[in-house]
């Protein structure tokens, strides 16, 4: 067994103990009576959507400044007007559809919904959260009143899609798999179990074939070796690809190819969680009140999408992905004075956006096809679907 102490963090609110308290105790009930211990999938799922008091599905705010963590999109509407670019060449060959996953404060909906303006004819959101969905709607009607009567927010997937299906920062937020390579070299699955009413691992071993094979495919042949598989993140883009009658998808997340995500040297994965701008290593502090995430695997997601008959068009960091359509003249578009403090804050959101120390390298862009025929602006330079 393996439990962890952090150190360092403000403190809580007498609400937040109590619905910290209350998402604890209801997961203890759960492993008892799942007889004593669940998959850490399964415990990852209750902290971030158990219903009431999970982390995407309390009241909280979670993104911003007062927030956990920030996301591109509201940083600066360059980011979604960027993107809008590519969408643009898209729409036409489909039946002029947006989907968008887990739509965090609604930034990105907003300034596409403005970005694509008449070429737009519906804008779907699919979210879990109906506290972040009332978000979503007011910023919106904030910023995009105008477009904001083609928005219809789903809380389950429709039974086909017919356009653009996008992700920001979607991936990351799914349920994984622990796995450990012991000493011995044998795979083992990590369990939650209950001690002294404290979460701890437990481990056994690894008898499901598709867990056993991912690992075997992925995990170097390193002894004590701990990391993700990402079945749910699999499963979720098989079943998008069979849906997707005529479109594309586009995924941007931080994450790596498999061989730089089971790099030898990466002995613990990359499992973390985020806290009032704290990165948090132990998955069992402040649960409901701490975002659990891994990275993405993009090798399996590719897998994912091209086993199930899409094409892949498209594999680049986010910078590349940017600098490709333009971010840079829309940027001296919107700001043809340079001197000014305007221009400033602009062009240091960019160099957030793009910037290898900053979100240009560690995340990635990956694009999806079918039955679409455009020129992919988005990858042009610096396609990296040879590192898959």
């Amino acid at each position: 067994m393996q439990t962890f102490k952090t150190t360092q963090i403000p403190e809580l609110s007498a609400e937040q103990i109590a619905a910290t308290q209350a998402l604890h105790e209801y997961i203890v009930q759960q492993i008892q009576q799942a007889g004593g211990k669940i998959p850490f999938s399964q415990f990852m799922q209750l902290v971030l959507y158990a219903p009431q008091w999970g982390y995407y599905t309390g009241g909280a705010h979670k993104i911003g400044a007062a927030g956990d963590f920030i996301t591109a999109p509201t940083l600066t509407p360059l980011f979604a007007q960027t993107l809008a670019v590519q969408i643009l060449e898209l729409l036409p060959q489909t039946a002029g559809n947006v989907y968008e996953f887990g739509a965090g404060t609604g930034a990105l909906a907003a300034d596409l919904l403005n970005a694509l303006s008449g070429s737009l004819k519906n804008y779907y959101i699919i979210e879990l959260s109906s506290d972040l969905a009332q978000r979503q709607n007011a910023h919106i009607q904030q910023h995009a009143p105008e477009h904001a009567h083609k928005v219809v927010w789903l809380d389950r997937l429709p039974e086909t899609f017919d356009g653009i299906l996008i992700g920001n920062e979607v991936l990351d937020a799914m349920p994984v798999e622990r796995v450990r390579r012991n000493e011995n070299g044998a795979f083992e699955l990590a369990y939650v179990a209950v001690e002294n009413q404290e979460f701890c691992f437990q481990y056994n071993y690894l008898d499901d074939e598709h867990l056993l094979q991912a690992a075997c495919t992925y995990f170097p042949d390193t002894p004590d070796y701990t990391s993700e598989l990402h079945p749910t993140q699999h499963a979720f883009i098989q079943t998008l690809a069979h849906q997707l009658t005529r479109g594309a998808m586009i995924w941007i997340d931080y994450g790596f190819d498999s061989k730089q995500y089971y790099y030898p040297q990466r002995t613990d994965g990359t499992l973390i969680g985020h806290h009032r701008h704290h990165s948090i290593h132990d998955p069992f502090y402040r649960v409901g009140l701490t975002d659990l995430t891994a990275h993405v695997n993009f090798s399996d997601i590719a897998d994912a999408g091209c086993g199930a008959n899409l094409d892949l068009i498209g594999y680049t960091t986010q910078a590349n992905f940017l600098f490709n359509l333009g971010i840079l003249d829309l940027l001296a578009a919107q700001y043809p004075r340079t001197d000014t403090p305007e221009y400033v804050q602009a062009a240091h959101v960019v160099q957030q956006l793009t910037a290898q120390h900053e979100m240009g390298e560690l995340f990635k862009v990956m694009a999806f096809g079918k039955n679409v025929d455009v020129d992919w602006r988005g990858f042009m330079v610096g396609d990296l679907c040879h590192k898959l």
